[in-house]
């Protein structure tokens, strides 16, 4: 697993756990592939921590046999309808 110095400072902003997001990855649903992402294809996967959700964008390398969490935030309702999955119009 491959923390950011970026995505480290960003979870700390948002106040959200290492652990956490690890657990959002084992438990999970993935709801949208970024096949086209470069230089790895990447994954948006939603969680729930108790009653917050979470998004975790991350990707996976099997050349060096690593994953990289590129981002995680809490969805905004503002921009996803209530299930979190779909992205508002």
């Amino acid at each position: 697993m491959d923390w950011r110095k970026h995505t480290l400072q960003r979870l700390a902003e948002r106040q959200i756990l290492q652990k956490d997001a690890l657990q959002v990855l084992i438990t999970g649903e993935v709801i949208r592939d970024y096949d086209d992402d470069r230089p790895l294809s990447s994954l948006l996967v939603l969680g729930w921590i108790k009653e917050r959700p979470l998004h975790v964008v991350a990707s996976y390398s099997e050349v060096d046999d690593t994953a990289y969490i590129i981002t995680v935030y809490e969805p905004s309702q503002s921009h996803f309808e209530p299930d979190f999955k779909t992205k508002r119009q």
